[in-house]
């Protein structure tokens, strides 16, 4: 601003938009993306516990308490104009609907599957935006990579298929509210999400709750679900915020290719798996075609 230096500008802005300027956003998408592949390895192991539906409703009801007390979604509600309005229920049934279509997908199909399929609709939100043949190159190296990380094998269960669909539908539905929401800016577009947080609470509740109910005795069954939304719902969500404040819609999407390279280099950290020649080939392709990339 005009008659600001640089630092007296820094300290004037909100909260979160200083934490967003702090590192690059691809900083934050990486933050991300760890956590991306965290939360769905505490679901799985809570589904013979809880159920698909109780897993998926203490994820989203666990994560409105969270969000609660620092983004005070009642009063953005009520404050907000009516287009925002509109926007956050859009975006807090996308919530509900496509992470719990994404733990029925995960029941029955491999996790590889699963991803793969919600790439796909990635794809086409990269390519609206992308406007030069770099990117384009970038696009399509990204795109192979992937592929060739995930392995992708069809599947004989078309229940699974259509759950893992639906998921990846509102996945593309996630990027494209969720990166409206980022265009009031870091600190209004995480207090909007806590507010569409609650709404996709309000969605899930009926659905879910029986299912759930039945681990409310279990104090370590409640740990594992504050964990769960935790790792799934709050600080990747927040991160992508944080990530989406400063990039491109486009840009955003590409880099959700770094989504399976991340999945390997957390299994190698985590879980001792040392990728094979053609992992590491997905990898660098991968990274080739970010690299490359231009916002």
């Amino acid at each position: 601003m005009r008659g600001l230096t640089t630092m007296q500008y820094y300290m004037t802005q909100p909260p979160f938009t200083k934490l967003a300027e702090t590192l690059p956003p691809h900083a934050w998408f990486g933050v991300s993306a760890v956590f991306h592949y965290l939360g769905p390895s505490f679901a799985v192991l809570l589904f013979p516990a809880i159920g698909v539906f109780g897993v998926a409703w203490m994820r989203i009801a666990f994560a409105a308490i969270i969000f609660e007390p620092f983004t005070r979604p009642i009063d953005t509600i009520r404050t907000t104009d009516n287009a925002t309005r509109l926007l956050l229920v859009g975006l807090g049934a996308c919530l509900a609907v496509m992470n719990t279509s994404f733990y029925l997908a995960l029941d029955r199909l491999p996790m590889s599957l699963v991803a793969a399929i919600e790439f796909v609709g990635t794809i086409g939100v990269a390519l609206y935006g992308l406007r030069t043949r770099r990117n384009m190159v970038a696009l399509a190296l990204s795109v192979l990579g992937v592929f060739i990380l995930i392995d992708v094998k069809w599947s004989s269960d078309p229940l699974g298929l259509f759950w893992a669909f639906l998921n990846g539908v509102f996945f593309v539905g996630y990027v494209v509210l969720g990166h409206k929401v980022s265009e009031h800016g870091a600190g209004d577009g995480i207090k909007l999400l806590g507010a569409a947080m609650l709404i996709a609470f309000i969605f899930i509740m009926p659905v879910g709750f029986v299912e759930a109910a039945g681990a409310f005795g279990a104090s370590e069954l409640i740990l594992a679900g504050i964990a769960v939304a935790l790792c799934s719902s709050v600080v990747p969500y927040v991160c992508d915020q944080l990530a989406m404040s400063r990039l491109p819609r486009s840009s955003f999407a590409l880099l959700l290719a770094l989504l399976p390279a991340t999945a390997t280099v957390i299994g190698v950290i985590v879980l001792g798996q040392i990728p094979s020649s053609t992992d590491i080939a997905g990898i660098a392709f991968v990274m080739i075609g970010i690299a490359i990339h231009r916002s």
